[in-house]
C-alpha cells in the first residue's frame, strides 16, 4: 500500500511538473481564453500539413494567414500522411455557447477545432496564429513550426469589442485601414467604429453632395499647405468587404448636430447664420452647428444617410450627438420657432428632437442608431444605443431605461491620452459593467470600445498610441472579468512584444517611459540630471550633442552631469526599437543663471514651474507645457526685473514663449526689453513683435530676442504683453488667454 501511494504521489508530481514545464513554453495569448490547459509536446506544422475546413473561404484565409505570418506554404503536399492535420468542424450542438465560441485541441499529430459557426472557427484561427512562436513570425521559412500542445475552450465575455478610429482629424490610407482590420481580428475585436466626419474634415464621398469632399475634405494649415483626403465609395465597398471576411462589423459615424464645420463649409445654408465657413483648423468644440429649425437641413442629412446606408450592410449607424453648443440655436429665429411649434422646453429638448427625428428616419430604413451619451438629454428615441464616454453614468442611465449601451469612458479607454495619464494598469482595471446595475440591467451592456481621437495622432503614430495598451482592453472585452489578473497579464505582455515586433507594429510604452529630475550644484557649477525608467524591460539612452538617440547611443546608468551648455536628448528602447516619447532637455550657462528676479505679476499656481527663478534657472522647457518647466500667466502680462548682482556686458536677451492655441496658450503681442545700471533708470528699450498666424493647431516655441551690441548693465527688465483674451475666431473667444514663458537667456 505504501509503495502504491508513493507511486501515485510520484505520478502526480510528474504530471504537475509536466504542466509547469508546458506553461513555461506557452504562447502569450492575448486576450486570454476562458479555459486553457497546457500539455506536454508539440504539433509540427509543415508545408505538408493537411487543412480540412468546411468553409473554403476560411480555409484559404487560414493558409494565406500562415504564409503571411511565417512564409510557410501549408497544404502543398496532398500525399501527406493523415497523421498531420488541422481539422475545422462546425458543430451545431454548440450553439448555446454563442457563435464566437470554439474548442481547440492541439495534440502531437492533429489540431482539432470545433465551433457552432464560421465566426467561431475564425476566432479559433486567431488563437492558432498566436500559438505560433514569435521567433517563427516575420520571416520566410520552409521549416516545420512547433505549436505547443494544449486544450482551449473559449468564448467572449462581451458581444461588442470595438475600436473607434478617428479619420476625420487625420486622414488614414485605405491600406492602413485594412491593416488595422487584420490587427483587430488578431486580437479578437469585432467592431471598427469609423469616425468619418468632424469639424476638421469630411472623409466619405457623398455623390449627391460633391462639395463635402471637394471642400470639406481639405483644410488650410497655418503655413498655407492644404491637408486632407477622403474615401471614395469604391474604397469603402472594398474595405467593408475586407472587414466582413474578417468578421469585423464597420460602424460608420456621421456627426450631427455638432462637430460639423467641414460640412457647413461645404454647404453653409445648413447653418443658423449662413456662413461663410472654413474647414476647422482648431481642435475643440465649435459653436456653429446644423440648424435644427430648417427642414432642408434634415433633407440634406437624410440624403447623406441614404448613401451611407447603401455602403454599410451592418445594422448600426452612429450619429454622434456629443458636445453640441446651443449658442447658435438660442440666437436663431428658425430654431426658436421650432422649439415653440414642437412644444419643447428649451434647446436641450431641441437637441433631443433633432436626434429623435434622425433616429426615426434611420429606423424606417432598418438601421439601429448609436449616439454619445449626450443624446440622453431630453429623452431617447426607442431602441437607441447609448455610447457612454464622459463617465459610466450614461451607461447606468441608459441601462435603467432598458436601452443597450456601449461603455468607453475617457478614464480607461481614450488611448489618445498619454501613457503617463492612462497607463496599462489603468486600462486593464476597466470593467465595462457598472456596479450600480442590477443583474437584469447588466444585460443591456453590450461591451466596450477603445477610442483613438487623432487631433495629435496622425497615421504614423497610431501604433505607438494604441499599443500595448489596446491589448489590455482586448482582454477586458473578451475574458471573464473574474478571471483577470494584472500581474499575470503583464508577464504575458513582456512575451508579446516579440510578437508585435514580428508583425511590424511600432508599439509605444505601458506607462510614462522616462521620469527625470534636475538640480544645480552651485559649488561645482553643474547641472545633475537623474533619469528613472517608468517600466521594466527598457533601456534609457541619450546623446549630449542634440542628435537623435539610437540603439548605439550611451546607455544611462548613473546621473548625468552637465557643466556646459548642452542639448540632451533622452529616449527609451526595448532592444533596438525606440519606444515612448523622446525628451529633449537644454541646459544653458548664460549670464543670468540663478540671478535674482522680481516678478510684477503672479503666475498661476498650477503652472508655477520651480517658482520665481524658473525663467532663469538654465533649464529650457520641453515641448510639453505641463513638464514643470514652463511658467503660465492667466490673462495677464509677464513682467520681471532680473538683477545680475553686478554690472555685466550684455549683448543679447532672448526670452522664449510657448504657443498651443488648442490649450488657449498664445504668443505675446509684443515683448519689451530694457537695461539699467541702478534699477531705476532704464535705457535702450527694444520692442520685439512678430506677425505670426496663431490660428493653428500646431505647437510652437518662439524666442523674442533683443540685440544690444555690447552694453554694461546690472538690471534687465522684460515685459511680455499678453493678448489677454482669446481672439474672436477662437472657440474660447472673450475668455482669458494664457501666456507661457520659460528661459530668459542672457548673453
Amino acid at each position: 500500500m505504501r509503495i502504491f501511494l508513493t507511486m501515485i504521489f510520484c505520478l502526480s508530481i510528474s504530471a504537475y511538473m509536466s504542466k509547469i514545464h508546458a506553461e513555461g513554453k506557452a504562447a502569450p495569448l492575448i486576450p486570454y481564453p476562458q479555459k486553457v490547459e497546457w500539455l506536454e509536446g508539440n504539433f509540427l506544422l509543415t508545408k505538408g500539413t493537411i487543412i480540412e475546413c468546411p468553409a473554403g473561404n476560411l480555409k484559404d484565409y487560414f493558409i494565406s494567414g500562415i504564409k503571411m505570418l511565417t512564409g510557410l506554404d501549408v497544404n502543398s503536399n496532398s500525399q501527406n500522411s493523415s497523421e498531420n492535420k488541422i481539422i475545422y468542424i462546425i458543430d451545431s450542438s454548440m450553439k448555446n455557447a454563442g457563435k464566437e465560441s470554439y474548442e481547440l485541441t492541439v495534440s502531437l499529430g492533429m489540431i482539432k477545432v470545433t465551433a457552432p459557426d464560421e465566426e467561431g472557427l475564425f476566432r479559433a484561427m486567431q488563437t492558432l496564429f498566436q500559438l505560433i512562436p514569435a521567433a517563427d513570425k516575420g520571416k520566410k521559412t520552409d521549416n516545420s513550426i512547433s505549436i505547443q500542445c494544449c486544450k482551449i475552450a473559449d468564448s467572449p465575455a462581451f458581444t461588442w469589442r470595438g475600436l473607434n478610429l478617428d479619420c476625420a482629424r487625420h486622414f488614414m490610407s485605405k491600406d492602413f485601414i485594412k491593416r488595422y482590420i487584420d490587427i483587430l481580428a488578431y486580437y479578437k475585436f469585432n467592431v471598427l467604429h469609423w469616425h468619418f466626419t468632424d469639424d476638421q474634415g469630411w472623409r466619405i464621398e457623398i455623390k449627391k453632395y460633391p462639395n463635402l469632399t471637394k471642400v470639406g475634405a481639405w483644410r488650410k494649415e497655418a503655413d498655407g499647405s492644404i491637408y486632407g483626403g477622403y474615401y471614395t465609395q469604391e474604397d469603402i465597398k472594398e474595405i467593408v468587404a475586407y472587414a466582413q471576411s474578417r468578421f469585423i462589423t464597420i460602424v460608420p459615424e456621421i456627426e450631427m448636430p455638432g462637430h460639423c464645420l467641414a460640412s457647413l463649409a461645404s454647404y453653409p445654408e445648413n447653418s443658423c447664420t449662413g456662413g461663410p465657413f472654413e474647414v476647422g483648423t482648431m481642435w475643440g468644440v465649435i459653436k456653429d452647428v446644423y440648424c435644427a429649425g430648417n427642414d432642408s437641413t434634415f433633407t440634406f442629412l437624410e440624403n447623406i444617410l441614404d448613401e451611407v446606408i447603401a455602403l454599410f450592410p451592418g445594422k448600426y449607424i452612429h450619429i454622434g450627438g456629443d458636445e453640441v453648443p446651443k449658442d447658435r440655436w438660442k440666437e436663431c429665429p428658425k430654431c426658436q420657432a421650432r422649439i415653440k411649434a414642437e412644444g419643447l422646453k428649451d434647446e436641450k429638448e431641441l437637441q433631443s428632437y433633432f436626434v429623435k427625428r434622425i433616429s426615426n428616419y434611420l429606423y424606417s430604413k432598418g438601421k439601429e442608431v448609436i449616439g454619445w451619451d449626450e443624446i440622453l438629454q431630453g429623452g431617447l428615441a426607442p431602441g437607441t444605443i447609448v455610447q457612454s464616454w464622459q463617465s459610466m453614468q450614461g451607461a447606468v442611465e441608459a441601462a435603467k431605461l432598458r436601452h443597450y449601451t456601449i461603455c468607453s469612458p475617457t478614464t480607461n479607454t481614450y488611448l489618445n491620452a498619454n501613457p503617463e495619464d492612462l497607463d496599462l494598469r489603468i486600462a486593464y482595471s476597466f470593467n465595462p459593467v457598472p456596479n450600480e446595475l442590477t443583474d437584469s440591467e447588466k444585460k443591456f451592456v453590450l461591451g466596450g470600445e477603445v477610442n483613438l481621437w487623432t487631433e495629435n495622432a496622425p497615421q504614423k503614430t497610431v501604433d505607438s498610441k494604441l499599443f500595448p495598451r489596446i491589448l489590455a482592453l482586448s482582454e477586458v472585452f473578451w475574458t471573464n472579468p473574474k478571471e483577470k489578473n494584472y500581474d499575470e497579464f503583464h508577464s504575458r505582455i513582456q512575451k508579446a512584444y516579440d510578437d508585435l515586433t514580428a508583425m511590424g507594429i511600432q508599439y509605444g510604452t505601458e506607462s510614462k517611459a522616462i521620469s527625470f529630475s534636475t538640480s544645480y550644484d552651485e559649488v561645482k557649477n553643474e547641472f545633475v540630471i537623474n533619469v528613472t525608467p517608468g517600466q521594466s524591460g527598457i533601456d534609457i539612452r541619450y546623446t549630449e550633442n542634440g542628435s537623435q538617440p539610437d540603439s548605439a547611443s550611451t546607455i544611462y546608468t548613473t546621473p548625468i552631469h552637465a557643466d556646459k551648455t548642452v542639448n540632451l536628448r533622452i529616449s527609451s528602447f526595448r532592444g533596438n526599437l525606440p519606444v515612448g516619447k523622446e525628451y529633449s532637455l537644454s541646459f544653458d550657462f548664460h549670464k543670468a543663471l540663478n540671478a535674482k528676479i522680481t516678478l510684477l505679476n503672479k503666475y498661476a499656481e498650477q503652472y508655477r514651474a520651480s517658482g520665481d527663478n524658473s525663467v532663469i534657472d538654465g533649464i529650457r522647457g520641453t515641448d510639453n507645457f505641463r513638464d514643470g518647466l514652463w511658467q503660465g500667466y492667466d490673462g495677464v502680462d509677464f513682467e520681471g526685473v532680473i538683477d545680475l548682482g553686478k554690472e555685466k556686458e550684455i549683448s543679447k536677451v532672448s526670452p522664449k514663449f510657448y504657443m498651443d492655441a488648442n490649450s488657449w496658450i498664445f504668443l505675446p503681442a509684443s515683448v519689451e526689453i530694457s537695461l539699467s545700471k541702478d534699477g531705476v533708470n532704464y535705457y535702450d528699450k527694444k520692442v520685439i513683435a512678430y506677425e505670426i498666424n496663431q490660428k493653428t493647431s500646431e505647437l510652437m516655441q518662439k524666442e523674442f530676442p533683443a540685440e544690444f551690441g555690447s552694453q554694461s548693465a546690472r538690471y534687465i527688465k522684460v515685459k511680455a504683453v499678453s493678448i489677454k483674451k482669446c481672439p474672436d475666431w477662437h472657440i474660447g473667444a472673450g475668455q482669458n488667454a494664457w501666456l507661457f514663458i520659460d528661459e530668459v537667456e542672457v548673453e
